[in-house]
């Protein structure tokens, strides 16, 4: 039994639209061993291990539903029981997680394992330890060899998993206010491995650290972690602070309690969560003690007067008292027979208790400061104390060390409430907690006394959420109404878009509209993120990281994210939820790959978009596949978006007051037209959009409606998006790699990125479409990744449509030998009736373009399918004719002829590509390397 495979999904995925974990697990011999056959000491065991178990329902949907399937005729397979485990050990950590499926591989005795997790690490962990476990309670005869390490126990594992699960998961008063982000909609990013989270998108984002939060000023922290500067300026404002002074060492902490009067008290400098402090110290041999336990936690240590009476914690956020607590030390109590370890013992039995911040009180321990209180009265370990006799384990009331908290808000005194605000505001902090020392809250300190002994800075809100004893309080809820509050944004506009072909485009016209319209857009593509226009991430930028990198700027407030096949099979979508959801065409390409062999099993990845979409789906009528998607759903308004305006679905969508974007025939040539709620709206004629190249370029067309429906589904206003389509064009700059024209030659060059058949067969259509006086010459290549059928049909996709045919390679041959993939190319041709004499074979790019731009004569048409995008277009541009006069650079590159207007050397084409350098003349151009 062993894990093939392991896939992380951060988001929306084939599997589920949230989190969730992959396994590819090979049972091996063991899937001849259901649960029924390995009998009920398996069963057992399991259960014994893993109590939590009885509460699963599984098929049953009911507790105890999973032990049953375990049991009952031949029982359920491994991966299924890996499955459950692996969700339980989580919610022993802590996490509430539930989904879960299993199913059979293709290959016997390999299944799929899914399973939901919160934090990447804790799920990968928990799949790995419940694998460890399952293979511990196998008949000896059936453990896998090195499956469990010698001398591995359960319990120490299970207690070393919930220890790491606790490392890497949001601390409790993160998680606190992380639900109730969840709670008013807002989405919430981790930037870091701790307590570092974004809540919002783009420009409207708020940071917190732990309770600490963007606008706490640094100045206030600084006040409340200077235990001595604190003291003097709330004691300067007339609030309750008890005497205190600052030493250095051991004879300057005895002075100092001398000239104040035991019992005192010594805490660091500037220490926290109750580390170091020591309480109600009277001989001089405890002083020092508590000096030292002090001075490993600050260079300098305060004595001050102990204050007696219960320790409560005051919290306050954004100006105002939110919850009281009373918090008790750890303590057990006698009961004249047991001894106080046996206590302890019976205190950590309550279910209540777990490890660390697991769950709502933590597990007292029995360390060298229990032993120190215990040796203040006289006890030890073994020590019994009388009946109902409290002995203290420690000397602060912090819940991480095993206190108890009791919500005192309903009773406090209003002195004492407006005692606890006016302290927070004296400090400055927007979110503080008030440590007060009073024998009862219910009354005044200006009565009964009391006193402030500390300001906290980033306060704990565990003890409010989730107190002991009293009424939880909402403390997370208020801090996140101030940093949003009710009716202010915390979203920006999400469109995401995916397809077979034509999605990058269309990508990139929409984030243009959004700029038009004045918005700020990140724009993620397969060739880099953009924010506000500017690239600042090169590469294929199609995936969930991504994604995540254009809403974490604070820059953009609209984003529009190119989504691929490849990452949402790898890791799942970036967000969970988008505004618009668009799905342009399923065709052909990357078949074979990951799992997915048939169109269909492709249209159901793809489809992932418009499923987590919530106001708008737009989708391609004029494709059955993505059609079809109309079904799986749930957003407000589905936008169809069709070239045929006779279209009859599409028709009866629009009478019903449905929204499409239909392409009618007119008398001026094809409008762009909308229909919404019954209105009739005519956008803007085809030939008046750049990048359709007066409307030959049928698949920009196309393009151009699917980004005008999502700009108007975004709510743009129609002149917004006029303007963006009008001003879109397919230059390289623009759109690198897509439909770009070169005329500067004696011939014409249509440069593109097209390496399927569907999208070849739409540039050699436009390439027949486009007026031409000479021959028609092709440069062919197709991935070396792709199928054998898959490079043959994009062989026929422009057989007959050309009077030349160079077929090439890409400079990655992904697994192909060098000459292959042109060969399977050639042989294609050949058998579609092209001539030998028509097809050359030039397996390296920059030879194959090279050999067709020395071909070209006046009046011909080039079409170049390119891989080395930015190479190959300089290439082309960069081309002298034989027999002109050079034209040399700075550097000495070959020079440009015929003359080159500035125009085609524009300096912003290449904006991020390389190094700029002046020919002779003045003209700039990029010398990059190619490698």
């Amino acid at each position: 039994m062993r894990i093939l495979e392991r896939s992380v999904f951060v988001g929306p995925s084939l599997y589920a639209h949230f989190p969730v974990i992959r396994l590819e697990l090979d049972l091996g011999e063991l899937e001849k061993w259901p649960t029924g056959k390995l009998g009920a000491a398996f069963v057992d065991g399991l259960v014994a291990a893993l109590p939590g178990l009885a509460e699963h329902g599984c098929s049953y949907r009911e507790p105890g539903g999973f032990i049953r399937r375990m049991r009952e005729g031949e029982g359920t397979w491994l991966g299924h029981v890996l499955e459950h485990v692996a969700i339980e050990l989580q919610n022993v950590a802590g996490e509430d997680v539930t989904f879960g499926k299993t199913r059979s591989a293709d290959k016997p005795g390999v299944y799929s394992v899914v399973y939901e997790y919160v934090q990447k690490e804790e799920g990968i962990a928990a799949g790995e330890l419940a694998l460890r476990l399952l293979s511990s309670l196998l008949p000896a005869e059936l453990q896998p060899r090195g499956s469990v390490p010698e001398g591995w126990e359960w319990t120490s594992a299970r207690d070393e998993f919930i220890r790491y699960a606790q490392r890497r998961a949001l601390g409790p008063s993160t998680a606190s206010l992380v639900r109730a982000a969840e709670e008013r909609d807002i989405p919430w990013l981790r930037l870091n491995e701790q307590s570092l989270v974004q809540l919002g998108h783009g420009k409207y984002q708020q940071r917190i650290q732990a309770t600490v939060t963007g606008r706490t000023p640094h100045i206030a922290v600084e006040l409340a972690s200077d235990k001595e500067e604190t003291n003097k300026i709330l004691a300067s404002l007339g609030l309750p602070v008890p005497k205190q002074e600052l030493v250095q060492n051991e004879d300057g902490a005895l002075r100092a309690a001398r000239r104040l009067g035991v019992p005192v008290v010594t805490k660091p400098f500037n220490g926290n969560h109750g580390r170091g402090i020591s309480i109600h110290l009277m001989t001089d041999e405890e002083i020092v003690e508590g000096f030292k336990a002090a001075r490993e936690h600050s260079r300098s240590v305060i004595v001050e007067n102990f204050l007696s009476g219960d320790d409560h914690r005051l919290l306050v956020v954004n100006g105002e008292l939110v919850a009281a607590t009373r918090r008790t030390p750890g303590h057990v109590v006698g009961d004249g027979n047991s001894t106080i370890a046996q206590l302890v013992e019976l205190v950590n039995a309550d279910p209540r208790r777990g490890i660390g911040h697991e769950k709502v009180l933590t597990r007292l321990v029995l360390d060298a400061q229990a032993e120190m209180m215990m040796d203040r009265v006289g006890y030890t370990a073994e020590s019994v104390p009388q009946e109902g006799e409290t002995v203290f384990l420690r000397s602060t009331a912090n819940l991480s060390t095993g206190g108890t908290a009791t919500d005192v808000t309903d009773i406090i005194h209003p002195d004492n409430r407006d005692m606890a605000e006016r302290a927070i505001r004296a400090i400055g902090l927007d979110v503080g907690g008030v440590d007060f020392l009073t024998t009862n809250i219910a009354e005044s300190y200006k009565s009964i006394g009391g006193g402030i002994c500390e300001v906290n800075a980033a306060p704990g809100f565990r003890m409010h959420v989730s107190p002991s004893e009293g009424t939880p309080r909402d403390a997370a809820g208020p801090v996140i109404d101030m940093l949003f509050p009710p009716g202010s944004p915390a979203r920006v506009p999400i469109a995401a878009l995916t397809g077979t072909n034509g999605k990058t485009t269309t990508a990139r016209m929409l984030a243009h509209i959004t700029k038009m319209a004045g918005y700020t857009p990140g724009l993620t593509t397969t060739d880099g993120v953009y924010i506000d226009g500017q690239r600042t991430v090169e590469g294929d930028m199609t995936g969930p990281v991504s994604a995540r990198m254009v809403l974490s700027d604070p820059q953009i407030d609209i984003a529009v994210l190119e989504t691929a096949r490849g990452g949402l099979l790898r890791a799942g979508m970036g967000v969970a939820k988008v505004n618009v959801g668009a799905v342009l065409n399923v065709q052909s390409d990357h078949l074979g790959l990951k799992g997915i062999d048939t169109l269909e099993q492709l249209a159901e990845v793809k489809r992932i978009v418009v499923e987590v979409a919530t106001d708008c789906a737009v989708l391609n009528a004029d494709d059955p596949l993505v059609l079809k998607m109309s079904g799986y759903t749930d957003a407000k308004v589905i936008c169809y978006v069709t070239m045929n305006p006779s279209h009859a679905l599409v028709r009866e969508h629009v009478r019903a007051g449905g929204r499409a974007c239909a392409l009618e025939a007119g008398v001026n040539g094809a409008m762009i037209t909308l229909y919404d709620k019954g209105s009739h709206i005519p956008l803007l004629w085809t030939h008046l959009i750049p990048a359709t190249l007066e409307g030959r370029a049928l698949h920009n067309v196309q393009n151009a409606m699917v980004a005008a429906s999502m700009a108007f589904s975004l709510g743009i206003k129609l002149d917004a998006i006029r303007q963006g389509l009008r001003t879109f064009d397919t230059t390289f700059f623009q759109a690198p790699g897509r439909m770009n024209v070169y005329s500067e030659h004696p011939f014409k060059v249509l440069f593109d990125y097209g390496h399927n058949a569907h999208a070849v067969a739409v540039m050699a259509d436009l390439a027949g479409r486009l007026d031409t006086t000479g021959r028609r010459i092709v440069v062919l290549a197709g991935p070396g990744d792709r199928r054998d059928e898959d490079l043959v049909a994009i062989a026929d996709a422009v057989a007959g449509r050309f009077d030349h045919y160079i077929c090439r390679r890409d400079d990655a041959l992904r697994g192909r030998d060098g000459d292959e993939v042109p060969g399977i190319l050639a042989r294609a041709l050949r058998a579609a009736g092209v001539s030998d004499a028509a097809i050359s074979i030039i397996p390296d790019e920059q030879k194959a373009i090279d050999a067709a731009l020395n071909m070209g004569r006046s009046g011909d048409l080039l079409l170049v399918f390119a891989d080395a995008l930015v190479r190959s277009w300089k290439q082309i541009i960069k081309f002298r004719p034989e027999g002109t006069p050079e034209l040399r650079a700075e550097s000495g590159a070959a020079p440009i002829t015929p003359p080159v207007t500035e125009a085609a050397f524009d300096e912003s084409s290449f904006a991020n590509l390389g190094d700029v350098v002046r020919d002779e003349r003045g003209v700039r151009f990029s010398r990059e390397s190619d490698d």
